[in-house]
């Protein structure tokens, strides 16, 4: 449904989430090793996600990302939006060009109700909440 790159920055955020803080920070290495991405691919995405202040880095011997705790809850559509965009949410299933209620495909009304559910779920849902889940074992990040 998502690309893999939004995938594996899910995961990488989560992993964050789970194991930094702003007095422990994770490197790009014990993220890619942890969610199986190559470095240079991972340190990408971290970029992409720092840059849209989703998450916070410092440089340096004790640098490496982490989750702000000042910053307010952050909903998971921000993670797919910055990666993937919005198209997830409102293009084809088909990846027809021109779907609408107007002319839409053969399984656009089926779709409609799916795709506004995944959307809010991602509205809904935080970093934070989701991390919170994995901490307290209700839910698992790997394999």
């Amino acid at each position: 449904m998502f690309s893999k790159s939004c995938e594996y920055a899910i995961r990488a955020i989560l992993y964050i989430m789970v194991h930094a803080n702003v007095d422990k920070k994770v490197s790009i290495d014990a993220v890619s090793r942890s969610i199986g991405t190559p470095r240079h691919f991972t340190a990408k995405l971290l970029q992409r996600l720092s840059k849209q202040n989703i998450l916070s880095s410092t440089k340096g011997p004790h640098g490496g990302f982490y989750i702000d705790p000042n910053v307010p809850q952050i909903p998971l559509i921000r993670v797919v939006e910055a990666i993937d965009g919005n198209a997830i949410f409102g293009g084809c299933v088909l990846g027809l060009q021109e779907c609408s209620e107007e002319h839409p495909c053969p399984l656009h009304h089926h779709y409609k109700g799916i795709r506004a559910d995944l959307k809010n779920l991602f509205e809904q849902q935080t970093i934070q909440q989701v991390g919170t889940e994995i901490i307290q074992s209700k839910s698992r990040l790997t394999d």
